[in-house]
């Protein structure tokens, strides 16, 4: 099962290498990291993808509550709102420019470049749209992606 940890930390350095460091340690992989401030300068958030059963999830929980710059540790609900930014240049011949436009509009993504040759859009939504919006892409010749990682707010 897929979990998604919102982990609220002291903004210094050397923060994130402590509490991804935790996950490596013990051999869990990660899915996704994104570090970001808070509306307090002297935070940040990590948000956190992974895999595991419930018993995984906890002792990750109780662990990263150990590590000394770590404030806060939540467990996000699977209904909370989750977003990825994606940059995606794709190779574009004349004649496909057209079509790569129409899928840019189907998918509500942002054209942010055209150059001789490629096109390259700006998306931002959930991880599954992300991947969707690759898949479309591919025929024409995706040249370099680049993506966030997962960010997620509990609703309400």
């Amino acid at each position: 099962m897929k979990y998604t940890l919102s982990v609220l930390v002291e903004n210094q350095p050397g923060v994130l290498s402590k509490v991804v460091g935790l996950f490596s340690r013990r051999g869990y992989n990660l899915d996704s990291v994104a570090v970001g401030a808070t509306e307090d300068s002297t935070m940040s958030c990590v948000t956190i993808v992974g895999e595991g059963d419930d018993y995984i999830l906890e002792q990750v929980e109780k662990q990263l509550n150990k590590v000394i710059p770590v404030i806060k540790v939540r467990s996000l609900s699977p209904g909370a709102v989750r977003a990825e930014l994606m940059l995606i240049k794709t190779g574009c011949e004349t004649q496909h420019l057209a079509e790569i436009n129409q899928i840019a509009a189907l998918m509500k993504a942002e054209v942010v470049d055209v150059a001789k040759g490629s096109v390259t859009l700006r998306f931002a939504g959930e991880q599954e749209k992300c991947d969707t919006l690759c898949s479309l892409l591919r025929p024409y010749g995706i040249r370099e992606i680049a993506r966030t990682g997962v960010i997620a707010l509990d609703r309400g």
